[in-house]
């Protein structure tokens, strides 16, 4: 079936004609008897298009009209595109009907080819601008709303309704991108995405508003066990989807805070309503992670001067531990590498001590075997192998997608073979090694006191 028309019209001759016309079409046509029928039709569905006749009992095409559309805002849905029907010959019709914002006017009895092309028209002009809508206001990664059109939708939400305006941010993505680079990342957050479609109702709006930070309005909510039950699932849900896209070797304690205000009871104002949200995400965070808490404005005001100072620290502290929760060596960028190995230089001229530099570099083999992975994924995989196997004191730099600089403390040249060893039987074990070449070039530095 292609387009979806419903016809209303309280002659059953005229409903019969246009029904006979529009399935030579092949178009799905649903037939009803008055705006009523109509309303309620439309309360459980969602047609291309609506013929409408204008003149019908109890309630004529444009009382129809108004109502639909009335309901269609009530439910935040996209107005659906009506063309009136009328048998009048006076033009009074015509000009209303074009003037209330239908997409056309078409006069009984139908002309066939006429019918058709204004249907089709219709119907194509509406999905032209409700294509070029959604790539203005949807998030691509996640087909939430994106900041923009989340911030005019959800402020017009705290002006109108009820309800809960809720922050989420996902704790430690951060590990994601840098352990296992941006493509798992985006693969995380699209599962975030489908997992939250799947626990909350469809009147609920979401929106992205950063690379893991997302905004929801919860409409008629207020209840906080509520929202500590979907953040319990949402963490769960997430944790299980996580470990399905990473191998179960995925370790990170990736989760989801909440922080949450309440409307009308913390006001109608977005911008302070958010600041409260904020505001209570902030504590969540402080508390352990993976929680959810609404704003209460005496907890906010006992904080003491002595518990902010212990806040501030504890966050601080927080941030700089977080960034390497893995365990295993330290996988650094340039510049953190650059510095850390300079003060160990320092370190070894002044107290004495040996390291071993290492280079590795991968590349493709040729072979006939069909590899489900590409070079930079291989290379994302060993990273992992290196940072895994080896120790804590030691240091590793991605200097390219394919090459890694490794500087190994305090390791004599008699245990490197061990240490060798064992990173490539960690490799092996990937299963990512078949068709990848692996080099490497070592040096050992002996520093004297």
């Amino acid at each position: 079936m292609n387009d979806w028309i419903v016809v209303v019209d309280d002659e059953s001759l005229s409903l019969t004609h246009a029904k006979s016309i529009l399935k030579e079409q092949d178009m799905r046509v649903s037939c009803l008897r008055s705006g009523r029928d109509l309303l309620k039709f439309m309360a459980k569905n969602a047609p291309d298009l609506i013929l409408l006749d204008i003149q019908m009992p109890e309630m004529d095409g444009f009382e129809t009209y108004h109502a639909l559309r009335h309901m269609e805002e009530e439910a935040g849905r996209s107005p659906t595109p009506v063309i009136f029907l009328s048998g009048m010959e006076a033009h009074e019709a015509e000009t209303r009907s074009l003037e209330e914002g239908a997409s056309d006017f078409i006069r009984k009895p139908f002309n066939k080819d006429i019918l058709i092309k204004r249907i089709l028209n219709a119907v194509k002009n509406t999905k032209a601008i409700e294509s070029l809508t959604e790539e203005a206001t949807i998030d691509r990664l996640t087909c939430f709303l994106n900041k923009a059109s989340g911030t005019i939708k959800v402020a017009k939400l705290c002006e109108d309704r009820t309800g809960m305006l809720a922050i989420f941010d996902l704790d430690n993505f951060k590990l994601v991108n840098d352990l296992y680079g941006h493509g798992m990342g985006d693969r995380i957050l699209q599962a975030f995405a489908d997992i939250v479609r799947r626990n909350v109702r469809a009147q609920d709006v979401m929106a992205r508003i950063g690379g893991d930070e997302f905004m929801a309005f919860f409409c008629n909510l207020s209840d906080e066990r509520a929202l500590e039950s979907l953040n319990r699932r949402l963490n769960e849900q997430l944790l299980k989807e996580a470990v399905k896209l990473a191998g179960d070797g995925f370790d990170i304690p990736l989760g989801i805070s909440v922080g949450a205000a309440l409307v009308p009871e913390h006001g109608r104002d977005y911008e302070t309503l958010f600041s409260l949200a904020d505001s209570a995400l902030y504590r969540t965070k402080q508390n352990g992670k993976h929680g959810s808490e609404v704003y209460h404005q005496e907890t906010e005001a006992n904080l003491t001067r002595e518990e902010d100072i212990k806040r501030e620290f504890a966050r601080i502290t927080q941030i700089v531990e977080e960034r390497h929760s893995r365990g295993g060596a330290l996988l650094l960028n340039l510049e953190q590498f650059s510095f850390v190995y300079r003060f160990a230089r320092r370190f070894y001229k002044r107290y004495g001590g040996m390291a071993i530099k290492m280079l590795f570099i991968l590349s493709e083999e040729e072979t006939d075997v069909e590899r489900g992975y590409s070079l930079n994924e291989a290379a994302s995989k060993f990273g992992l192998c290196l940072q895994d196997t080896l120790r804590k004191s030691d240091m590793i730099l991605q200097n390219k997608p394919n090459q890694f600089f490794v500087m190994l403390q305090e390791l004599s040249v008699e245990d490197f073979p061990n240490v060798l060893q064992r990173i490539m039987k960690a490799w092996e074990a990937t299963g990512c090694h078949v068709g990848i070449h692996v080099e490497h070039l070592m040096e050992h530095v002996t520093y004297e006191k």
